[in-house]
């Protein structure tokens, strides 16, 4: 066991922070509370200074405060006096260290504390304290007052509980558990999920720079409640300026999409992001000589770690655009390309992302876990599960069905689309009050095109199309759309404007951009999920699926479309 005092010598700075409230954690059973309720321990922002605050028991204090002259014996074995606190850590994971923070404490801060552990199987209720199973991981240890407290220990089995043991009473601001998850991967290789999830074992593991929010914040669940819970990096000043972070995967894996998550950042977001990989058995790859880390990188260790001649990472996502406040989803390029255990996420120029999802499968000798899949959180797992086939000599090749946005579907066309933020429609949009302040104007999100010859006596006009549903096939947990056909319009571009009002329907769209010998390209083929509150614009000459629409989960009727075919 060893211990740092000082906070710039954290030694957890790339594992995950299993007690904490984001992935679940909680306080269970409590000895004693009566100055500061034990749950502010799991909180992820630091103590706050109530000084001269009180309530009805006292001073108030961000934080876990028994009151004093301990008569307890609950430490019976070493005949002490303490107050205890059970913690269910947010998932089952070995633990590697602590930190016991007494920030604002002083004067009444625990002076000792120790920490023990336990495992308990699924189906058994929590454990009691006088449980003989507890094993002791942290021997007694001392406190100082106001301080952060940090303490290695050998890694442990895999546990899901710790007890907090304080002697003999005082307060404590934060208890922090860190180590390493036991991932959660399901049984079998084919099924797409997040490899880069927490729950699926993932790590960040290097960040260029993370000043005002760290990077391992990108792989946690959910979409987090502000611009405190993502990764967020310094404005630079510098042109051509970048920002990176390293994400090693819970499984290696066949790369399928990725979602960039940009939520809260609406002045700050980055302008563009570029995603590559690489398979390798190190835990911080080697650095290209373009992403050499800087003096402001985490791990600390790796400042001025040499760089190698040749680039070993592989590009899976080209420069892409991104936007404010929402989700971007790309499909990779990973065909071909092999598995990898590594992705690089750079931004350009910095700013702030909240979350990171990269789905693919795991190689096929991959070891599942002792935690099944059903128990991750189901917003974490693969939630577009239309994918749309394409029939090519008379093989099948999959590509996933994303959500549509602008970013995404703009080699192809234009988003047809309102905001109701508006700080989180794309930049290039301009947007005024409109019809006296009643309305809002969005203008012109597509101009028109029209390059009919002359000889054709071809004019623009508006149609009305009235939509049969597309053929879906049920393939195990997935849905599956058979691509049999596309068309094109050479001279103009299209719109295709749903006339429903239910923004839960959806419909399908298929793209293709023009090969060289004039038919699709069939390696651009990517397919979308839109809503019916979204329109879309097709660039003159982009290959697309015929008409369909299908229905949402709780749908029960086709939708017109309106098609201006210019």
């Amino acid at each position: 066991m060893s211990m740092s005092d000082n906070f710039s010598q954290n030694p957890f700075t790339t594992e995950i922070e299993l007690s904490s409230v984001v992935l679940g954690g909680s306080v269970v059973s409590i000895s004693d509370e009566f100055f500061a309720e034990a749950f502010h321990l799991l909180l992820t922002e630091p103590a706050k200074s109530l000084k001269g605050q009180f309530g009805p028991n006292g001073a108030l204090y961000d934080g876990w405060e028994t009151r004093r002259h301990n008569h307890t014996m609950i430490d019976q074995s070493a005949q002490l006096r303490c107050y205890r606190a059970i913690i269910k850590l947010g998932t089952t994971g070995t633990v590697k260290g602590f930190d016991i923070d007494t920030s604002h404490f002083n004067g009444n801060e625990g002076p000792e504390a120790s920490v023990q552990s336990l495992y308990i199987t699924k189906g058994e209720g929590s454990p009691e304290a006088s449980d003989p199973r507890w094993t002791e991981v942290l021997p007694r240890v001392s406190l100082g007052p106001s301080a952060r407290h940090f303490f290695t220990v050998p890694e442990t089995q895999p546990v899901n509980y710790v007890k907090l043991n304080m002697y003999p009473d005082g307060g404590i601001a934060r208890f922090r558990v860190y180590g390493n998850v036991v991932p959660i991967h399901p049984e079998s290789p084919s099924e797409v999920f997040d490899l880069a999830h927490v729950f699926a074992g993932g790590r960040v593991v290097f960040t260029s720079d993370q000043h005002f929010g760290v990077g391992s914040n990108l792989i946690l669940p959910g979409r987090g409640k502000d611009m405190s819970d993502g990764w967020e990096t310094k404005r630079s000043r510098q042109p051509a300026h970048k920002d990176w972070v390293i994400i090693k995967l819970g499984a290696t894996g066949h790369l399928s999409h990725v979602a960039i998550d940009t939520a809260h950042f609406k002045g700050n977001f980055p302008q563009y992001c570029e995603l590559h990989a690489i398979n390798i058995d190190s835990g911080v790859p080697p650095h290209s000589a373009s992403h050499s880390p800087p003096p402001t990188c985490y791990p600390s260790s790796e400042k001025g770690a040499p760089t190698t001649k040749e680039d070993e990472w592989t590009l899976v996502l080209p420069q892409m655009r991104l936007g404010p406040h929402r989700e971007h989803y790309f499909q990779v390029d990973g065909s071909g390309k092999g598995a990898f255990t590594h992705v690089r996420l750079t931004i350009f120029p910095d700013g702030g992302v909240k979350r990171i999802r990269v789905f693919g499968s795991r190689v096929p000798n991959s070891e599942v876990f002792i935690h099944s899949f059903d128990s991750a959180e189901p917003s974490n797992q693969v939630f577009i599960d239309v994918v749309a086939a394409e029939e090519v000599n008379s093989s099948r090749r999959k590509i996933p069905a994303l959500p549509l946005t602008p970013e995404a579907f703009a080699a192809f066309g234009q988003v047809v689309q309102s905001y109701e933020d508006i700080f989180g429609a794309p930049r290039s949009v301009k947007i005024t009050p409109a019809n006296f302040g009643t309305a809002t104007k969005y203008h012109k999100l597509s101009l028109l095109e029209s390059s009919y010859p002359d000889k054709l006596s071809a004019t623009s006009g508006i149609s009305v199309y009235r939509c049969q549903p597309a053929k879906v096939l049920k393939v195990g947990t997935k849905r599956e759309v058979i691509l049999s056909a596309l068309e094109r319009h050479p001279y103009t571009n299209q719109a295709f404007l749903p006339m429903g009002h239910d923004k839960d329907n959806q419909y399908l769209v298929v793209v293709a951009k023009n090969g060289p010998d004039d038919r699709p390209d069939i390696g651009s083929l990517r397919a979308f999920v839109a809503r019916a509150n979204q329109g879309i614009v097709y660039n003159t000459s982009v290959w697309r699926k015929l008409n369909s629409y299908y229905k949402a989960p709780d749908s029960d009727g086709p939708r017109l479309c309106r098609d201006a075919n210019r």
